[in-house]
């Protein structure tokens, strides 16, 4: 009965935001010409590239990744470099404004290919921006740190995701309190400019207590940026379950609530501010982040591309993503036509992750005044205290509107990524995915 309310909700949410019955991605791979002629039409890009190995994989976590194995990292370097090579020919020259390394673990390839694939994503893309990167704590030795920085990466985080080892054992994660701890200072005594740590809270059986003192522990360690996420359960992971009751029943989301609203008063007190839905970063300290900007490429398995009026996505499989490139084929697996309604819906959904934007930038997006599409709903936020609103012309989430708007946008997302990633990551060419 749950699922089925929460569906309902969702449709008429969708039916009422976008206009749309449903999302159906397609095994449709678009042409050459086709994707020159969007390219031409866009200024600048992101540039996302996806590790997909690990050394374990993690129980709860729900990204596109594999046993890490040399063999298959060397061939996964090649095929990296020809995919570079085939969109180097659409983008030119354009500038790459921002750039992510996300995985599984890019570190399992420090020493094997990543900075091949970097020096030539470099030689090749008009690189404009500093590049951010992923990181296990196991790998965070001081020679590590060292070969990090000196392929230029500016920006490092880490998947901390527990600060007592009751905590960490739960999540499974191969290290103790003590060995994070030193890597976590291993990092933010070098000279990065942005140090990020990931943590995960809403655990089973965790205590309000252990939040409050994760969050002094965090801020005592002298990291730049926390993004502290609650633990969201998918059902195609092993901590999967019953993963729509684990989500979505109304004591998790009230339980989730209060332990954020204990770490934004600890970080707020220690000159942090919300950066978005998640993260608190030092004041005057350039903000860690992923991907939110509005238009980007994706190299790599699962790897996607959104270009304003199409989103595509790479197999999964990294096998057959090897083999595809290797024989001069498309690695897309999947394609999505986006109507101007999906577009600014999609707009609309990242700016609210960023809990701060610009009418401005709409109007310069999409040609038509933000107010006259989305005013109605702003006024509502506003109404019952979930922005405000600046002289600068921007849109501030507050942190009730930070956490209960993204909830709402939860009931999308992780049933999206649940149908999408799923599915992908058992199928590596699915003709069709109903979203």
């Amino acid at each position: 009965m749950k699922t089925s309310l929460n569906s309902v909700f969702r449709n008429s949410l969708r039916r009422l935001l976008v206009r749309e019955k449903e999302f159906v991605l397609e095994n449709k791979i678009p042409s050459h010409e086709e994707l020159r002629r969007k390219f031409e039409d866009i200024e600048e890009f992101g540039l996302y590239l996806h590790i997909p190995f690990c050394e374990q994989i993690c129980s709860y976590c729900p990204y596109n990744k594999e046993i890490y194995n040399l063999d298959i990292a060397r061939s996964y370097t090649a095929a990296i470099k020809k995919e570079i090579d085939f969109y180097a020919s659409l983008i030119g020259d354009k500038p790459i404004t921002s750039f992510y390394i996300g995985g599984g673990t890019p570190t399992t390839m420090l020493h094997n290919g990543l900075r091949e694939i970097l020096d030539h994503i470099f030689n090749v893309f008009n690189m404009k921006c500093k590049t951010h990167m992923e990181s296990h704590p196991n790998h965070l030795s001081p020679d590590n740190l060292k070969a990090i920085a000196d392929m230029d990466i500016r920006y490092l985080s880490m998947g901390v995701e527990a600060l007592q080892d009751k905590h960490i054992k739960f999540l499974g994660r191969p290290y103790t309190l003590e060995k994070v701890k030193k890597a976590v200072e291993n990092a933010v005594n070098m000279d990065f400019e942005c140090v990020n740590v990931d943590i995960i809270f809403a655990l089973p059986f965790q205590t309000y207590s252990d939040i409050e003192q994760t969050g002094h522990t965090l801020v005592s360690m002298g990291v730049d940026q926390i993004a502290a996420y609650p633990l969201f359960r998918f059902p195609y992971t092993k901590m999967g379950g019953n993963s729509d009751d684990g989500n979505y029943n109304i004591s998790t989301i009230f339980r989730r609530r209060k332990m954020l609203g204990i770490l934004e008063n600890i970080f707020y007190s220690a000159g942090y501010e919300r950066t978005s839905v998640w993260a608190f970063t030092r004041k005057e300290i350039p903000k860690y982040c992923s991907v939110t900007v509005p238009l980007y490429v994706g190299l790599g398995a699962s790897g996607g591309t959104y270009l304003k009026d199409i989103f595509y996505l790479n197999t999964f499989n990294v096998s057959e993503y090897i083999k595809a490139i290797n024989s001069g084929k498309s690695p897309i697996a999947l394609s999505l036509n986006l109507s101007e309604n999906m577009q600014m819906a999609w707009w609309f959904y990242w700016r609210i992750y960023e809990t701060i934007f610009k009418r401005s930038d709409f109007k310069k997006r999409f040609q038509k005044n933000f107010d006259e599409v989305y005013g109605k709903y702003i006024k509502l936020f506003s109404f019952f205290g979930l922005i405000k609103e600046d002289d600068r012309d921007r849109i501030i989430l507050s942190d009730r509107g930070a956490y209960w708007l993204h909830s709402v946008e939860d009931l999308f997302s992780i049933n999206y990524i649940s149908k999408l990633w799923g599915t992908a990551k058992k199928e590596p060419w699915p003709q069709k995915i109903f979203l």
